[in-house]
């Protein structure tokens, strides 16, 4: 980055256009656009996240994550420029089966709670997902690489099996979706 933020208030975008980072302008409603403010989006849920009681290893792990989400977003913020390599995707599941290996299987469908910080998880994984929408959106006609796309459906599953690693951690297990509850 050639120069750092000094301002912060710049009113060039007032009119409702905004600028990429490689200089040229677009509406604030661009799917590009949109794109980024899901990748921030998911990326501050993470370190609201990270505001809870989480295991050292959990920590570095999303530590790790929060900075390619940001290169992440520098990546869509210039078009035609790659910063995730397929490597990403292949750390993030190796996360997942290390973090999944001594996690009893799913019977059922669980709900996103217990814990805080599962909670917090779960409600990462729903905007991630929501950001990857946006991307592939954004690769209907444009170009966004594979690397890309790949992993924020990695890091959404990631986000799931973290919420159930954070209700283990905190001495709770999964809350189950109960579908033969009774109607009333």
């Amino acid at each position: 980055m050639a120069n750092r933020l000094s301002k912060i208030t710049t009113r060039t975008g007032d009119a409702g256009e905004t600028g990429l980072g490689d200089g040229s302008r677009v509406g604030k409603d661009a799917v590009r656009i949109q794109a980024l403010g899901d990748i921030d989006e998911c990326n501050s849920a993470i370190g609201l996240l990270l505001t809870e009681d989480v295991p050292g290893e959990i920590r570095t792990a999303l530590d790790a994550v929060q900075h390619e989400m940001f290169d992440l977003g520098g990546e869509i913020c210039i078009p035609g420029h790659a910063a995730l390599k397929l490597e990403h995707v292949a750390r993030l599941d190796a996360l997942l089966a290390r973090f999944n290996r001594d996690l009893p299987p799913l019977k059922e469908f669980i709900l996103p709670g217990g814990s805080r910080a599962a909670a917090a998880a779960h409600l990462a994984r729903t905007v991630c997902r929501r950001a990857e929408r946006s991307v592939v959106a954004l690769g209907r006609n444009e170009a966004v690489s594979e690397a890309a796309r790949q992993y924020l459906n990695r890091l959404s599953d990631l986000l799931f099996v973290l919420g159930r690693v954070l209700n283990l951690h905190a001495g709770r297990g999964d809350v189950q979706w109960r579908h033969q509850r009774g109607k009333g």
